[in-house]
C-alpha cells in the first residue's frame, strides 16, 4: 500500500512539475499588444520625393517575464485587412526598439507595391504588432498616411528589353540586357520593328514591367511602335521616370589626315555596327604615314532634329596598338569634333590592307567599344 502511494504521489509531482514548466514558458512568450501609435498623425501626409525619411512611434509593449519585446512593423492598402499584409519589416535595433525610422525611397517602394502610381496620390495603412518571437499579438491602433509618391520608381539591378518590336521577341529568357549608365539609368542601342515593347526588371520569374507613355516611364503595359526598322538609342531614367528615345542614323569613320569620313557603318544586331573587308590606306606625310581616326553618330530626336555625336579614344593622342596593347585602348566615349583630338590609331599592319571594322555599344561588353582585324 506505501508503495502504492509513494508512486501515486510520484506521478502528482511530476504532473505540477510538467505544468508549472508549461505555465513558466508561456509567461516568457506573453508580451502585450501595442495599444497606441504615436506617429506619424493619422492621415498624415507624406512627399516621398522629398530626400527624408519617415518616423514611426509607438507606445512600449510590455513583457510578462519583463525581458525585450520585439516589435514589427506592417503595412497593407488602404482597404487591406493585414491578414495579407503588403509588407513587414522589423523596427529599428532589428526590432527592439519601439521606433522606425524608414527612408522615403523605401516607403516609395512599399506604395509602388499598393499600386500607388507615380505623380499620383494614394492611401497606406500601418501598424505595429509585437511578440517574443512567438506570440504574435493581434493588432489593436491602425493609422492611415497618404503618399505622393514622386515621378519615377525604385531602379531595379538591371534592366531588360523585350517585347515582338524588339531583336529579342517576346520571350523573356532572351530579352536584351541594357547598359546601366547611374544607378537609376540605363540605356540601349537597339532595333525596332513594328509591333510593341516593355522593359522587365528580370529575365526570369517574376518581374517589374514597365513602359513608356508620352515619353514618361509606367509600370505594366507595352508601348506601341509602327513603321520600318530603324536603330535607335533608348534611355531610361528611374530617378524621374522619364525616358529619351533617339534615332540612330548612321555611323561614320572619320580618318583624321584627309579630314573625310571613309565609310559608313551598316547597322548589324545587338547595338552593333560593322563592315568588313574595307581598304585602309594611311596617308603619307613628310615625316611618315598618318593613320587617326575616330567615328561619328548622327541621330534624329522625335521632331526630326538632327545632332552629330563624337566618339573616340580617353587619351588626347595615341601610339599605334600591338598585340601588347590592352582592351581600354579600344574604348569609345563621347569626344569633341576636332579633327585630331582623341583620335585612335590603326596598328602598322592594318595600312594597305582590307580591315574588319566594328562598333561594339551593348551590355556584353565593359565598356562601349570598337575592334579592327584584318585577315
Amino acid at each position: 500500500m506505501k508503495n502504492f502511494l509513494y508512486k501515486i504521489l510520484g506521478v502528482l509531482t511530476v504532473l505540477i512539475s510538467l505544468f508549472s514548466c508549461q505555465e513558466d514558458a508561456e509567461m516568457r512568450t506573453e508580451v502585450t499588444p501595442v495599444n497606441s501609435l504615436y506617429l506619424p498623425e493619422n492621415n498624415a501626409y507624406l512627399n516621398l520625393g522629398a530626400q527624408s525619411s519617415a518616423i514611426f512611434e509607438w507606445e512600449a509593449s510590455k513583457a510578462a517575464d519583463n525581458g525585450v519585446v520585439l516589435y514589427d512593423v506592417v503595412f497593407d492598402t488602404e482597404d487591406g485587412d493585414f491578414s495579407d499584409p503588403l509588407y513587414l519589416l522589423p523596427s529599428d535595433g532589428r526590432g527592439l526598439q519601439r521606433r522606425l525610422t524608414l527612408p522615403f525611397s523605401e516607403l516609395n517602394k512599399i506604395a509602388q507595391m499598393a499600386g500607388i502610381q507615380p505623380e499620383g496620390v494614394g492611401k497606406l495603412q500601418w501598424s505595429v504588432q509585437s511578440s517574443k518571437g512567438i506570440n504574435v499579438q493581434p493588432l489593436v491602433d491602425i493609422r492611415t498616411i497618404e503618399v505622393l509618391r514622386p515621378a519615377g520608381f525604385p531602379a531595379p539591378d538591371e534592366l531588360f528589353l523585350l517585347g515582338s518590336a524588339t531583336e529579342a521577341g517576346d520571350e523573356l529568357s532572351g530579352a536584351i540586357l541594357m547598359k546601366k549608365t547611374s544607378v537609376n539609368t540605363f540605356e540601349a542601342y537597339t532595333s525596332l520593328v513594328e509591333g510593341s515593347y516593355y522593359f522587365a526588371s528580370r529575365n526570369s520569374g517574376e518581374s517589374d514591367t514597365f513602359y513608356i507613355e508620352d515619353g514618361k516611364l509606367r509600370a505594366d503595359g507595352e508601348t506601341a511602335y509602327s513603321g520600318d526598322r530603324k536603330v535607335y538609342r533608348i534611355r531610361v531614367d528611374f530617378s524621374n521616370g522619364t525616358t529619351e528615345i533617339h534615332e540612330v542614323s548612321k555611323v561614320e569613320l572619320w580618318f583624321a589626315p584627309d579630314g573625310v569620313f571613309l565609310t559608313e557603318l551598316p547597322y548589324d544586331t545587338n547595338g552593333t555596327w560593322s563592315v568588313e573587308d574595307f581598304p585602309i590606306v594611311f596617308k603619307q606625310e613628310g615625316w611618315g604615314r598618318d593613320e587617326r581616326y575616330k567615328f561619328r553618330f548622327t541621330t534624329l530626336d522625335s521632331e526630326g532634329n538632327e545632332a552629330e555625336e563624337w566618339f573616340g579614344s580617353t587619351n588626347g593622342d595615341n601610339q599605334r596598338p600591338t598585340d601588347s596593347t590592352g582592351p581600354a585602348y579600344w574604348y569609345m566615349v563621347p569626344v569633341s569634333d576636332d579633327r585630331w583630338n582623341n583620335s585612335y590609331k590603326f596598328a602598322t599592319e592594318v595600312d594597305n590592307s582590307n580591315a574588319d571594322i566594328s562598333v561594339i555599344f551593348n551590355a556584353e561588353v565593359p565598356s562601349y567599344t570598337h575592334s579592327v582585324s584584318i585577315d
